[in-house]
């Protein structure tokens, strides 16, 4: 089985990498100056040339044994308010693209989107089926990316996730340790509950969920538990031997920012549960085993890596 991971070099997609080259599997990682994801007829190409069997006539949706994944998406959420159409040509049409081909080559498909498709105002978890209500101009890219997908391709995984951090990209984990180095206290806000998902994790789950052949349909890929930015600040300072007390809470209204945070991002794990799969384990002991793994990358974390510390998703 070969597969395809369009926005292969991202965070999310290094550590796709690392999974299935530990699990002995063939994949091809693309990043956007090898597929311009915007463009169906470059994604034809290079989906195409991945596949010996690929010039060969099939049925529509017939399998091939190939797996794309969609790790490619534009996360600057903020630059989205004044950039929304960039954001929809990535995020939407891009997506669909994608979808597409794979239907057309009959290969599974996995696209990987957002707790910002929802409004944040539940009082617990979001359903996978609960409807779609972005705030933000980057949450309708994705909302709009959702929808094409599944019109375009039926059969597809739309696996969901926040709060994203790794080795291989700008997220709040380096950002915090970056900013301990560089200041005696910080403040971070409190109002806001998500999960803290480790892209290690979110890979083997994708990896996991296409290996159990389960129904297409939306997954939610996040750690379980929940926690606010202020306790999973704390948490990091408390884990790398640093004084969480350092770490001051604030509210949402104390730090505006151009994009509207959802005030509850946690996800509920249902459908991974309804195919007997196990959601990823709790947030704080996954963070507790990500931080030495991380730790080459972490010590090196500089102000040119790192996102705004309200940044939730960087999936690459």
């Amino acid at each position: 089985m070969m597969w395809v991971l369009l926005g292969g070099t991202g965070m999310l997609g290094q550590d796709l990498q690392r999974v299935l080259t530990t699990g002995g599997r063939q994949f091809v990682a693309l990043g956007s100056t090898d597929c311009d994801i915007r463009d169906l007829e470059a994604v034809r190409a290079a989906v195409s040339a991945t596949g010996s069997t690929a010039g060969e006539s099939r049925s529509l949706g017939s399998s091939d044994g190939r797996v794309v994944v969609n790790c490619a998406a534009w996360t600057a959420v903020d630059a989205t308010e004044t950039h929304e159409a960039e954001a929809f040509a990535i995020n939407a049409v891009g997506a669909r693209n994608a979808a597409v081909v794979a239907r057309e080559v009959g290969a599974r498909f996995v696209h990987v989107s957002t707790d910002y498709v929802f409004d944040g105002a539940a009082q617990g978890p979001y359903g996978e089926d609960h409807p779609q209500a972005p705030r933000s101009a980057y949450g309708r890219t994705k909302v709009a990316g959702e929808w094409a997908v599944r019109a375009a391709n039926p059969d597809a995984y739309v696996v969901r996730t926040a709060w994203l951090y790794g080795a291989g990209g700008g997220n709040f984990v380096k950002t915090m340790l970056r900013l301990a180095g560089e200041r005696d206290t910080l403040t971070v806000v409190a109002d806001q509950e998500g999960q803290p998902t480790w892209t290690h994790d979110l890979a083997e789950l994708i990896v996991q969920l296409v290996d159990s052949g389960a129904p297409g349909g939306y997954y939610h890929g996040t750690s379980s538990g929940a926690t606010s930015w202020h306790g999973f600040a704390q948490e990091i300072f408390r884990l790398s031997g640093l004084d969480p007390a350092r770490v001051n809470p604030i509210s949402t209204e104390q730090f505006p920012t151009p994009a509207q945070r959802p005030a509850n991002s946690v996800l509920g794990h249902d459908a991974f549960a309804a195919v007997g799969i196990d959601p990823i384990a709790d947030w704080a002991d996954r963070l507790a085993t990500a931080l030495p793994a991380m730790s080459d990358v972490l010590s090196a974390a500089s102000p040119a890596t790192a996102p705004s510390t309200n940044d939730s998703q960087n999936q690459g």
